[in-house]
């Protein structure tokens, strides 16, 4: 993620850069190293460098990191022209390299050619099957082909080696409650509270999958992760709250005040209800009376 100091240097630049101000090569470190994807920019100012033999010879062995980078901006700006000539001359300079290779599948697969592309990536992982790239380059084929089935196999088979993927188990998820299958994504999603205990969109997104499920331990339990999104952001999550009440409300329905402890955990309810009729007086006043209805419609 890229922190507010580091995004105004890189319009700084890019304004400077944009107007004839020079820092052209600055400015593209700054896009590679802070991961960013300004394709178009890339494009012009980086080809502006390799057109320009003297800038060129300037770079040293770095010459070869803007090819691939403007290789990657052409595929994204559907130059492939562009690309496949940046491609053959890191070919001609590196012509075993697992670097280029993955640049060389990934500009088949720019072309739409997905079975020859995944080919060539399935050629690469026979040589080194702990390339986390190829992977998922792989898995994102397989999304973008529409083939969500296919996708879900290679993301568990990828997560069986790279476990520790936060955004893979994240991805699969989100994959998984687009299909209904809550219960796979409340796996994907304990996987990830085991991993990041304190990030709080995890434990909300896993108490909405519980809450969805039903039933009244899973109710229990999406209440508990709603207290504690809430707990760690501070009582500042507004769907966390409205969560509590939800829950609390289906909890009642359920046990209909047979629950001893839900009879007992009833501060937690009320103190979530208060929490937002707080929030919506000092942020939508105007909307105060349609929580009020929802809420009384809670019995809450």
């Amino acid at each position: 993620m890229v922190g507010a100091t580091e995004e105004v240097e890189l319009n700084r630049l890019e304004n400077q850069v944009d107007n004839g101000g020079g820092g052209d090569w600055e400015y593209l470190c700054l896009v590679r190293k802070l991961k960013v994807r300004r394709s178009d920019k890339v494009l012009k100012h980086g080809l502006s460098i390799l057109n320009d033999s003297k800038k060129r010879s300037k770079l040293g062995g770095e010459e070869w990191t803007l090819y691939e980078q403007v290789a990657i901006a052409a595929m994204d700006c559907q130059r492939t022209d562009i690309a496949m000539d940046c491609v053959k001359v890191l070919q001609k300079k590196f012509p075993e390299s697992l670097r280029v290779g993955r640049l060389e599948g990934m500009l088949v697969e720019a072309k739409g050619s997905y079975e020859d592309a995944d080919n060539i990536y399935e050629g690469l992982l026979e040589d080194n099957p702990l390339d986390q790239v190829i992977h998922k380059r792989r898995i994102a084929m397989s999304k973008a082909q529409g083939n969500i089935s296919e996708a879900i196999t290679r993301l568990n088979k990828y997560l069986e080696i790279f476990m520790a993927d936060h955004d893979a188990w994240r991805e699969l998820a989100e994959i998984y409650v687009s299909l209904q299958m809550y219960k796979q994504a409340a796996f994907c999603y304990e996987e990830l509270i085991l991993c990041q205990p304190t990030v709080p969109l995890y434990h909300l997104a896993y108490a909405d999958v519980l809450y969805t499920i039903g039933g009244l331990e899973n109710l229990q339990n999406a209440k508990k992760y709603y207290a504690s999104t809430i707990d760690l952001t501070g009582g500042k999550n507004t769907r966390a709250l409205y969560g509590i009440c939800l829950s609390s409300s289906a909890i009642g329905q359920l046990t209909k005040g047979r629950n001893k402890e839900e009879k007992e955990g009833t501060e937690l309810q009320s103190l979530a209800a208060t929490a937002l009729e707080k929030d919506y007086k000092k942020r939508s006043s105007n909307k105060l009376p349609l929580l009020t209805a929802t809420l009384k419609n809670l019995k809450l």
